[in-house]
Formats: structure tokens, C-alpha cells, sequence
């Protein structure tokens, strides 16, 4: 059974129709490490309980979305444990798809379980990139 979740409303259905076109190099507009700095910001943030550093990489309509800190920690703690608190993060791909860039993370939950998130991004107006959804998939086939 596949367990699936996504931060941005309607985004799940999107997903179904996903097309990647490769991975994302410097030369597309943006370099994964930034991204990979982001995700591991955001769950520093998560794990120390700071949920005004772990909403400030959020996109805008995020943040408008769940209106405080606290709502968003609250959410991400009862819905994503694992990135919420994993016991280990290892980076795959970066992408492009219909969603924008994507950056996929495989976590191991606090329970031992596997999973990929795959990270979503959106560039901000003044050029800074934050996070945009992120979609949890239950794995049974990887090992971090």
C-alpha cells in the first residue's frame, strides 16, 4: 500500500500526470545544492522545534495557506513524520517537472520505515528558491 501525501492543495492530482525532462544542472537556472541546503534548513527546523525557521522556507502561498508557524509545525508533525523527524536523509535526483524543480530525498522515518519525499520548489521574486510541496511516498524497496 502507498501512502501519499501533499503540501499544496491540488498538487496530488497533478503529480499523476507528471513528466520529467532530466535532471536539473546549474545551467537551467538553479543548482540542486541550493536545494539540498533548503531541505536540510527546513528539517534542522523541524527536529529543534523551531517552527518559525521551518516556515520561513516555505513558499508565500504556503505560508498564506497555514496563516502561522505553528499551524504549519502542526500539520507537518502529525502528517509527515518523516521528514519531521528522520533518522536518516540521503539526496537523489534533481528534476524538472510539471511542478517546477524537484529535488527527490530518500528518509528513513523515526519508526524505521522508508520513504521518498519529493521536494517541490518555486523561485521567490527577489530570486531566493523555497519550498513548494513536498510529496510522501512510502518505499519498500530502498535502503539509506
Amino acid at each position: 500500500m502507498v501512502k501519499a501525501h501533499f503540501w499544496k492543495i491540488g498538487l496530488a492530482a497533478g503529480l499523476c500526470g507528471l513528466l520529467l525532462s532530466g535532471p536539473v544542472h546549474a545551467e537551467d537556472g538553479f543548482d540542486s545544492t541550493t536545494f539540498h541546503t533548503i531541505i536540510k534548513n527546513q528539517m534542522n527546523a523541524f527536529v529543534s522545534g523551531n517552527a518559525k525557521a521551518a516556515f520561513s522556507y516555505a513558499t508565500n502561498s504556503l505560508q498564506n495557506r497555514f496563516q502561522t508557524p505553528e499551524i504549519f509545525m502542526e500539520m507537518v508533525k502529525r502528517t509527515y513524520q518523516p521528514v519531521y523527524h528522520p533518522r536518516n536523509v540521503t539526496f537523489g535526483r534533481s528534476m524538472m517537472t510539471k511542478l517546477g524543480p524537484t529535488q527527490e530525498v530518500f528518509v528513513t522515518g523515526p519508526k524505521g520505515k522508508d520513504w521518498v519525499a519529493l521536494y517541490s520548489f518555486e523561485q521567490q521574486d527577489d530570486g531566493s528558491w523555497r519550498i513548494s510541496g513536498c510529496y510522501l511516498t512510502k518505499s519498500e524497496n530502498f535502503s539509506a
